[in-house]
């Protein structure tokens, strides 16, 4: 039904578009003098049927998703339907048998929930099309009917647009303030909330310098001290992430550096793509790559050298993790410093500058802001990388500087408590939140510190 209603949308859509359109072209062609152009006309049309078609398919499709598996439930004894974990079980079993891969017992409560499920399914889907189409219809004949000389279609068509990206905008914004509190409350619940066995206090998670989020589930598994310290997993990222902008941003500024100011046009439009296909080798393969050629290289070369160098070490994580974000700092590096006008180099030319000094004292200072967003950018996505961190760094929360030891980061460990099944309601599952909320605020500090370096050497030029 959702392939025939879209596809129903299209035809009414180009529909829409072409008949108010030439009846726009049918009134200037018999010598009428249009405000509008036709084809803002034919869009404003296309506009007026594409919307309440959308709304209509969205509030059905939420309607039928909430009702549909209440019919389902109602057809079982309440004292299955209401407990959560058994009407999620039933609801599958549900899908299952209508999907013909169900193999468990069949029972009448089985067939009674499918056969009203399946109904609201059915007749939702036929009354949101018919509610769909009228209302793409009745946008229709709106427009068409208000098809005029002096009807003014481009400034109605641009308040449409308006109105869309503000919609969009809001969005955007709202989601982001509700993951922010999502991740906030459940960090609350984690810190504050009594009923929770074996949490620790804001200063033991901040200040701790051991994490070990399991606990002994038998009792031959012995005494299992958990512990929830920040620290460690605060070290390892830094240390990963500093490894790899030691690699990363040299050989990325001054790549970009050489394209920029450098580098034919030739060649340029064969590097830069080159580079930023770097970008685009998924984490998986690169964390492969790190597990399995350079980290047995490093650890070949530090047993040569008389190191002792883990199997899996922060070094090998970090070398990888710096190759992969290069593309990061070259290619907007290099397009901020394409940016600077040319009177600027033009300029320091003719007051007798060389390159290498036009490029030190006037194209790095006045492309100082987007350097160091690049460089934000870069180190953003260093500490939120996980593939490479889980293959070639491990899962060992050392608290160390040595960068021949196994350590790991705060995202390889939210991965780790989140993976499976989990009840979130246990201190050990909602650490994952207080270690999202503090990543969170890790970032933005960084951001901050960013913006103040920024204002502080930038230099503007009229």
């Amino acid at each position: 039904m959702s392939a025939l209603y879209f596809a129903t949308l299209a035809i009414l859509v180009l529909t829409a578009f072409f008949m108010v359109r030439q009846r726009a072209q049918a009134l200037r062609v018999s010598g009428g003098s249009l405000h509008s152009l036709p084809t803002y006309h034919g869009l404003l049309a296309a506009a007026f049927v594409l919307m309440p078609m959308l709304v209509v398919y969205a509030i059905g499709s939420l309607i039928i998703a909430r009702m549909a598996p209440a019919a389902a439930l109602a057809a079982f004894p309440p004292e299955m339907a209401g407990d959560s974990l058994r009407s999620s079980v039933i609801l599958r079993d549900v899908r299952n048998y209508l999907s013909g891969t169900h193999t468990g017992e069949v029972t009448e409560a089985l067939k009674r929930g499918s056969a009203a499920f399946s109904a609201w399914v059915e007749t939702g889907g036929i009354i949101k099309f018919v509610v769909g189409v009228l209302a793409g219809l009745a946008g229709l004949a709106y427009v068409r009917g208000r098809v005029a000389a002096h009807f003014r279609a481009r400034n109605a068509f641009e308040r449409v647009v308006i109105v869309v990206l503000v919609i969009s905008a809001t969005i955007a914004v709202l989601t982001t303030i509700g993951i922010v509190f999502s991740v906030l409350y459940e960090t609350a619940r984690f810190f504050f909330d009594p009923s929770l066995k074996g949490k620790p206090t804001v200063g033991e998670f901040l200040l701790g310098t051991e994490w070990n989020p399991q606990a002994a589930l038998r009792a031959d598994q012995g005494d299992i001290r958990t512990a929830f310290g920040f620290l460690p997993l605060l070290g390892g990222t830094l240390l990963i992430t500093v490894i790899a902008m030691i690699v990363a941003g040299p050989l990325g500024l001054l790549s970009a550096i050489y394209l920029s100011e450098y580098a034919s046009n030739r060649f340029r439009s064969f590097a830069k793509p080159v580079l930023e296909i770097l970008a685009g080798i998924p984490t998986v393969v690169l964390g492969f790559f790190a597990a399995l050629t350079v980290a047995p290289l490093i650890r070949g070369w530090g047993e040569s050298l008389g190191l002792d160098v883990a199997s899996e070490s922060a070094l090998a994580a970090g070398l990888v993790m710096g190759m992969m974000i290069i593309p990061f700092i070259s290619s907007l590096s290099d397009d901020v410093m394409n940016a600077v006008p040319q009177s600027l180099r033009d300029g320091a030319y003719a007051l007798g500058a060389t390159k290498s000094e036009t490029i030190r004292q006037v194209i790095l200072p006045a492309a100082l802001p987007g350097i160091v967003s690049a460089f934000m950018l870069a180190i953003s996505r260093a500490i939120g990388e996980t593939m490479i961190v889980v293959m070639a760094a491990g899962l060992a929360a050392n608290l160390t500087i040595n960068p021949l030891e196994a350590v790991t980061t705060i995202t390889v460990q939210i991965k780790t408590i989140l993976v499976g099944d989990q009840e979130f309601d246990s201190a050990k599952t909602l650490a994952a939140f207080a270690l999202g909320f503090v990543l969170f605020f890790v970032t933005l500090t960084l951001n901050v510190i960013a913006l103040q370096i920024v204002r502080r050497y930038r230099e503007q030029y009229d």
